[in-house]
């Protein structure tokens, strides 16, 4: 069996890898892979004999088992957090607020910018905010006072219309891949590091890091700016983690791990059903304060990457993922 990778030579860097594991996926299973836009990869028909389906990359919903009502709640994180909540599963809380006055008309009150000010001191001046429908950790952190705050809110609001504000959780990440009610794997969660060269002073190497981070469209990192040792050069090889999100789009990691208790699949499958999701990517604190049977439920993804499994060599598992989405699509 040839590997994804092997499918991916040749490629152009941007080339999505929803593209490079269909058409990995169709060699396998006898079915004809067709790219519709001059190479991209943003748009490929998949065909058997006598049934043609057409599939999206980039910003499209890549597992069209889900439904669009289910995917569409899931992409939006208070929506999701009542749903689960409101069914009984332990998951994070917390408030949305919107960052422009534009549909102000539309909406209740107690979400504008000044209520966000009000919340985040209730919560002591200390929260986790991120973009109500954002993806791959962008401008998701924790922030720490009221200044830095309106300086965050300031920056999301060039991007994105709300965010949520979240209580700071510490906590165990994981990740928990489903196939309907079948556990397909798990991945520990690890945060991002720079690696020192014995040249650059932390704040140099902190700055190449998020320069990268912008050309993929991405926030940058924030780390406190009074911190003396971003001054320091590390040695060659020393690696410092940069706290916060644990995306792997933003320089995090994942590791594939047994997951850490059958109560945490549990939980995952609970949150996929409340949703009605068929194939979700369920992330979840364990551990939380050092309580080993504490868990809440951090975000559903309905459309959660699979990179990992490449660069794992597990080609096994983005098969049995495509071989569902083939199925469920009358193709196999």
């Amino acid at each position: 069996m040839r590997s994804p990778t092997e499918f991916r030579k040749g490629k152009p860097g941007f080339y999505p890898d929803q593209a490079v594991y269909a058409e990995f996926a169709c060699a396998e299973f006898g079915l004809a892979f067709r790219d519709l836009d001059g190479g991209s990869g943003l748009i490929f028909s998949v065909a058997s004999r006598d049934r043609l389906v057409h599939f999206g990359s980039g910003r499209c919903s890549w597992y069209p088992q889900n439904n669009a009502t289910a995917s569409t709640l899931a992409s939006d994180k208070h929506f999701a957090s009542k749903i689960l909540r409101n069914a009984g599963v332990p998951a994070l809380a917390g408030e949305y607020f919107f960052l422009h006055d534009r549909h102000r008309a539309h909406r209740p009150a107690g979400h504008e910018r000044s209520d966000a000010i009000a919340c985040f001191k209730a919560l002591g001046g200390s929260a986790f905010v991120k973009p109500l429908t954002g993806s791959r950790g962008d401008f998701a952190q924790a922030v720490h006072g009221e200044a830095a705050l309106v300086r965050h809110l300031g920056d999301v609001a060039k991007y994105y219309d709300a965010v949520l504000i979240q209580p700071i959780i510490d906590g165990t990440e994981y990740r928990v891949f489903l196939l309907d009610d079948d556990a397909l794997y798990c991945a520990r969660k690890y945060p991002p590091s720079i690696a020192g060269d014995g040249v650059h002073t932390m704040r140099a190497l902190l700055a190449a890091h998020n320069d990268a981070l912008r050309a993929r469209g991405l926030s940058p990192a924030s780390l406190p700016t009074g911190d003396p040792s971003l001054d320091a050069v590390p040695a060659k090889g020393e690696r410092r983690e940069i706290p916060g999100r644990m995306n792997l789009s933003a320089g995090g990691t994942m590791a594939l791990v047994d997951a850490p208790s059958e109560q945490a699949v549990t939980l995952a499958r609970q949150a996929a059903r409340a949703i009605g999701l068929r194939v979700a990517a369920i992330d979840m604190f364990v551990d939380i304060a050092g309580q080993p049977d504490s868990m809440q439920v951090i975000e559903v993804n309905s459309n959660p990457s699979i990179r990992l499994l490449e660069d794992s060599d597990r080609g096994d598992l983005i098969l049995k993922i495509w071989h569902h989405t083939f199925t469920a699509m009358g193709l196999l």
